[in-house]
């Protein structure tokens, strides 16, 4: 066997190998029963995997023959009745499992037909796997086939949460791609799609895009910084191989250890896997590209670029600042959705990485002033990486649980978009509600913001009930009141992203996108008669702002009073406000079409 070279670092991690979605002749499905599970175990060394998981269609009939026949070799071994091939196998079954860590596991189909991994220890009995599956309600009589579709399992939910409730590893298969609970194709989706990949008992999502160079990918969808999917999701890829190799007509019919994930690990096992998952720190899956530079985790979160839960900064120098401004990006994060920042390189992927010349020592000081200058105290994760030859400090900040968090005992900081903010007085009320209440009784407790009537600017009361019929976009801002102090206005204004309503706002106090629409409100007020109407929803404006196109949308409601929201950029567009823009550009393409 070749002698496997890992990367190391100073505390002996390791990146290994994993293809956590093979099937077996166990499948109904599998295109060459013929196989045997040696020849499976082989081709794993060949493509020199650390880990595999046999996940076949609702059952466990894989990993059930291939320990049965190891049993069979070993008791012949033990009687004294085994023939010399058979030794060689039984050596080979030994010597490849103890190389090789096999977990055994299945791919079940869920109500309407989509598919979850359930990945277990490798000590999981079978009669402890086909109790799970039995408690997923796949039909008894039905256990061994191996076949997609079974009758009616649980719904995705519960089979989320019996997996994790019994140990196991919840990994939505190809979420991203037919029967994947991404809902990729569906016209509807809404809040099952966003339940279906941010519930709690989810550990990660497989997809099938993970090596695109498309700005657009699953993994940069669920990146945390979309207001209606908070939760950054781990994404992996595996080979969902049904068959032993790639299939050369058809590409898509991939074979063992064609799409593989590399995870950075003390070691390859089950326990060092699951705490992965269930870590905040997303450099430590990547995919595995053989023969080709190392994948660079750094310049992929580069090209997202600065936004609500990611941020650059180019050094750590105390002179001009540059400490304080990391800090100041920590407590920021912590107060509102949590974030990475990466130190020793722009947000710009065009600049040199100017890397941290001693990384040790950086480390050691950004701990200490978290330590020093942050309050009440708060764990964080800091590694360093490898990037165009230099090296680059990731800062890993969790959601804090004990907001508001504090910088030098009185300056809070709360992150807006891409900036981070000094926070206003309703907002560091909202972080304490957040601290004292669960996620439940904090959205109950969420104001509700009266609509304008931009025909009376500083009117904002309306006597008549009435209904909005569309969803509103999830970013951007939307004034709700105006009030008349000795000749001052002051207002309100709700972040659409979370609700928050922060009052007694003026134009001077006014962080830049509540001044740009406080300044629109009162210098460029909508007028009816010039939007483009598609049904209860509209477009006012398209501008750009740091690179960024951003939107101010108007939706009617029933009474015909109107909503202007503004600032809404791309990541809180959705349904029929994404159908409204795209047939916005198509009109823009016609016209400027020669």
């Amino acid at each position: 066997m070749v002698a496997r070279k890992r990367q190391k670092n100073s505390n002996d991690m390791n990146w290994y190998r994993a293809d956590l979605h093979l099937h077996t002749p166990g499948s109904n499905d599998y295109l060459e029963p013929s196989i045997s599970y040696l020849d499976i175990l082989h081709k794993a060394e060949r493509c020199e995997l650390d880990i595999i998981a046999l996940t076949d269609h609702n059952t466990v009939a894989g990993i059930k023959e291939l320990r049965k026949q190891i049993e069979e070799l070993q008791l012949l071994e033990q009687l004294n009745r085994i023939r010399p091939e058979e030794k060689r196998t039984l050596d080979e079954f030994r010597r490849l499992t103890k190389q090789i860590l096999v977990l055994p596991g299945f791919e079940l189909t869920a109500t309407l037909g989509f598919h979850v991994l359930g990945i277990f220890p490798p000590e999981t009995t079978l009669r402890e796997l086909e109790h799970i599956l039995l408690t997923l309600r796949v039909p008894a009589d039905k256990l061994d086939l191996g076949a997609t579709e079974v009758g009616a399992t649980v719904d995705v939910l519960t089979a989320y949460r019996i997996i994790n409730e019994a140990g196991g590893l919840v990994i939505a298969a190809h979420a991203n791609s037919s029967h994947g609970v991404a809902m990729q194709g569906f016209n509807f989706g809404g809040q099952t799609k966003i339940s279906y990949t941010q519930d709690a008992s989810l550990h990660a999502l497989e997809v099938t895009d993970l090596e695109s160079k498309h700005r657009r990918t699953t993994a940069n969808f669920f990146n945390g910084s979309k207001p209606e999917y908070p939760r950054r999701m781990h994404c992996i890829q595996g080979s969902d191989a049904h068959r032993l190799h790639k299939d050369p007509y058809d590409k898509n019919r991939l074979g063992v250890g064609d799409r593989v994930t590399e995870l950075h690990m003390p070691e390859a096992s089950f326990e060092a896997l699951k705490n992965l998952f269930l870590s905040s720190d997303f450099s430590r899956t990547r995919p595995y590209r053989p023969k080709q530079a190392p994948f660079d985790h750094v310049q992929a979160a580069r090209k997202q670029g600065t936004n609500i839960v990611q941020s650059f900064h180019e050094s750590i120098t105390r002179r001009g600042g540059h400490l304080y401004a990391v800090l100041c990006d920590i407590c920021a994060f912590a107060n509102t959705n949590g974030g990475t920042i990466f130190v020793g390189l722009s947000d710009n992927p065009k600049d040199m990485v100017t890397g941290v010349k001693k990384p040790s020592d950086a480390i050691k000081i950004i701990r200490n002033e978290v330590e020093k200058k942050i309050n009440p105290p708060l764990e964080i994760d800091i590694d360093q990486h490898d990037s165009q030859g230099k090296k680059v400090l990731q800062v890993v900040v969790p959601v804090g649980s004990n907001s508001p968090y504090v910088i030098d005992d009185y300056k809070i900081y709360v992150r807006d978009e891409t900036d981070t903010n000094l926070a206003v007085r309703d907002e560091i009320v909202a972080l304490v509600k957040r601290s004292l209440s669960d996620q439940d009784d904090e959205m109950a407790e969420v104001p509700q913001a009266a609509p304008i009537d931009v025909n009376n600017n500083d009117n904002n009361n309306t006597k008549e009930k009435s209904t909005k019929l569309t969803a509103e976009p999830k970013t951007g801002v939307e004034i709700v009141a105006t009030e008349m102090r000795k000749g001052k206005k002051f207002y309100s204004l709700r972040d659409l992203r979370n609700g928050n309503v922060v009052h007694n706002v003026t134009r001077q106090s006014a962080r830049r996108l509540w001044q740009y629409a406080l300044t629109e409100h009162e210098a460029n007020a909508v007028d009816t008669n010039k939007i483009d109407w598609h049904g209860d929803i509209g477009c006012w404006k398209k501008y750009k702002r740091g690179g960024q196109t951003r939107y101010d949308l108007v939706q009617r409601e029933t009474n015909n009073t109107l909503h202007v929201y503004y600032g809404v950029t791309e990541d809180g567009i959705h349904g029929p406000w994404q159908k409204l823009l795209e047939t916005l550009n198509a009109e823009e393409e016609a016209t400027a079409a020669p």
